[in-house]
């Protein structure tokens, strides 16, 4: 059993403790519709939801700018990432603001003052500065230094200090206890100038919106400040903490115990020495920002899915993309966003992780899935990729691999345009399909004689087409073109090359149970499978799961090794930890450090090469097929 106050007593409802402010909205409805004399009860119940909301609204804003990382890499305080662990532990950061509600409903039937007051009075603002400099900020630096004794610490402050990356959302991870003080430091100028006869809404609003901005600032892990505001003004670095400033405590926990004022840090000898020179090389924006070893170019597929990025709500990004009912409100907005960002940025930083102390980032083309179609766009998408990789280049980046669309055959012949048009890259350029093959060939039983094989003249189909028939598998290419079929055909040594066998139809493959899927097909289609057929499948969008009697496998995707740090986002559709094959194939080529470019036609020499590489670095396939032993 846990110390008392240190656990939330709506700890278990999960999404149902929302129900929790379902007493105001039944209060402001039952006095909208059913009281006469709708006044000031209805508005302190109203304004109670509205400023709540704001609150947190507030919060979710902060965080989404310390995640915006195309604009705040070179001046963040601490490097690494927001992991899914730290993501778990504050995904109940807003239990504060539930606690704040209902004591503050609490508050207004207690003390009768608080029931009558105007909307604005500037004698009130000036009375809770007065207050809050006077007794909040001493009251909490006090309180502060005395939850890192050691049985406050260990029982409650831990769980605040247990977060690695301040953010916003950081502040509401605490305990019970600790946002009872809080609420009571809080408090204090509020009811302190309402008493006193100076209360008013505007000082509600005003103070504790301006009280959690001051605190997000503080948690934001960005240096914003600038240096020439206290090179100008000295005496405000005593009056103003920085998140520089307020870091440092997370990094040495016995400094800057401060509120928002650093003077109370100077008077009780504990002012980290760091903090001024520190706080000037971040916010000049000196900070050593690392180069990444590797990059990986993603692109956007749709407005909704654009909004699965850890700068929206790293909650959902932390979870496999699927459409969000309550994020649908939000479309228009992401947009015009996303717009903005197409006119404004070339590539923009979406995430980042490391592994093996190897800085791995993601960047993304502001381009729409459909766009990759039109024949007109072709030329601009490839400008965008082909400045993507000459900025890669040109900082220091060791290779850059392309993801799905990026490396379309009929755009860039998986990126072999950029690499002949740049003969003298220094970065690797990747396109990832060398593993992604080797991920299907592991899924497929080592005892099948013949598959099926759509999308059999693609890069992917290919390659598979080729390293079947010399394990002499059967392999029924599903193709209208002669020409192609032949051409991959005398690829093969000649003694396989009569394992490869050219159709037409899909009734061809009505008695074989190994379908290998790399073009999309039908309900209709698949009706032609065999009961107990598996789909095997390499083509985006998967295939419907249509057949009751038949199994589907996932699309080519692995996890990553335990020990990679900073990951907080799922790549689309994928679980955490587990990005898609061509993907896995950059990290490993980065990994081996391969000095060669892996664009154009699969080397299918090259198969087995990757994939004992993979699995040496520690990446696992996903699929439920998989045959990791495979030789």
């Amino acid at each position: 059993m846990g110390a008392p106050l240190s656990t939330w007593p709506w700890k278990n409802l999960g999404i149902f403790k929302y129900l929790l402010y379902g007493p105001f909205m039944a209060k402001v409805l039952s006095e909208r519709f059913y009281e006469e004399d709708s006044n000031i009860k209805f508005s302190w119940c109203l304004h109670l939801l509205i400023l709540f909301g704001l609150r947190g609204f507030l919060h979710v804003l902060w965080n989404s700018y310390s995640n915006m990382l195309f604009l705040t890499r070179n001046r963040r305080i601490l490097p690494q990432g927001v992991d899914f662990k730290q993501i778990d532990k504050e995904w109940d950061w807003d239990n504060f603001l539930i606690l704040q509600a209902l004591i503050a409903s609490i508050a207004y039937y207690m003390f009768p003052f608080l029931q009558n007051l105007p909307l604005w009075n500037v004698k009130g603002l000036i009375v809770a500065l007065i207050l809050h400099v006077g007794i909040s900020e001493p009251l909490y630096y006090w309180v502060h230094r005395k939850f890192h004794g050691d049985y406050l610490f260990t029982y409650y402050h831990s769980l605040h200090h247990s977060s690695p990356v301040p953010q916003s959302l950081t502040v509401g991870n605490a305990t019970v206890l600790e946002h009872l003080i809080m609420t009571v430091i809080i408090g204090i100028p509020i009811l302190g100038s309402s008493l006193m006869g100076f209360g008013s809404g505007s000082l509600i609003y005003g103070y504790m919106l301006g009280f959690d901005f001051l605190r997000c600032l503080g948690y934001c892990n960005v240096e914003i400040v600038p240096h020439q505001l206290f090179e100008t003004f000295p005496f405000m670095r005593y009056l103003l903490y920085t998140p520089t400033y307020h870091s440092l405590h997370h990094t040495d926990k016995d400094t800057n115990f401060c509120l928002f004022m650093p003077l109370f840090d100077a008077l009780g000898n504990t002012l980290n020495s760091k903090s001024w020179k520190l706080h000037k090389t971040l916010s000049s924006g000196n900070a050593s920002s690392r180069v990444p070893d590797f990059v990986f170019l993603a692109h956007i597929v749709d407005v909704t899915s654009c909004m699965h990025v850890q700068f929206c709500l790293r909650s959902v990004a932390s979870l496999p993309f699927r459409t969000r009912f309550f994020l649908i409100p939000f479309w228009p907005i992401a947009l015009i966003s996303l717009l903005a960002m197409w006119i404004w940025s070339k590539t923009f930083l979406v995430s980042f992780y490391y592994l093996r102390g190897r800085l791995h980032q993601t960047w993304a083309v502001p381009r729409f899935g459909f766009q990759y179609f039109l024949p007109f766009a072709a030329a601009g998408i490839n400008k965008h990729i082909e400045q993507a990789i000459i900025r890669a280049d040109k900082i220091g980046v060791k290779v850059i691999s392309l993801a799905a669309l990026n490396k379309n055959e009929a755009l860039n012949g998986g990126g072999k345009l950029f690499v002949d048009k740049h003969p003298n890259l220094r970065v690797r350029v990747v396109h990832g399909n060398t593993l992604t093959a080797a991920v299907i060939l592991d899924e497929i039983p080592k005892d099948v004689e013949e598959v099926f094989l759509t999308g059999a003249t693609s890069k992917l189909g290919r390659a598979i087409a080729l390293y079947l028939c010399q394990k002499k598998i059967r392999v029924l290419m599903l193709t209208l073109s002669t020409d192609r079929f032949q051409r991959i055909q005398k690829e093969a040594p000649q003694e396989y090359q009569s394992y490869l066998v050219q159709v037409t139809k899909y009734q061809a493959a009505q008695n074989c149970k190994t379908w290998i899927v790399g073009k999309w097909i039908t309900p209709r289609e698949q009706n032609w499978a065999p009961r107990g057929t598996h789909f095997h499948q390499f083509v985006v969008p998967p295939i419907f799961s249509f057949r009751r009697d038949c199994t589907y496998g996932d699309l080519a995707a692995m996890r990553l090794p335990e020990d990679v740090e900073g990951l907080g986002c799922c790549e689309y559709t994928m679980e955490r930890g587990v990005v898609h094959a061509c993907h896995a194939g950059g990290v490993v080529h980065s990994l081996e450090g391969w000095t060669h470019h892996e664009v154009g036609a699969i080397d299918v020499n090259k198969i087995d090469v990757v994939w004992k590489a993979a699995l040496k670095h520690g990446l696992r396939p996903v699929s439920s097929g998989s045959n990791v032993n495979k030789n």
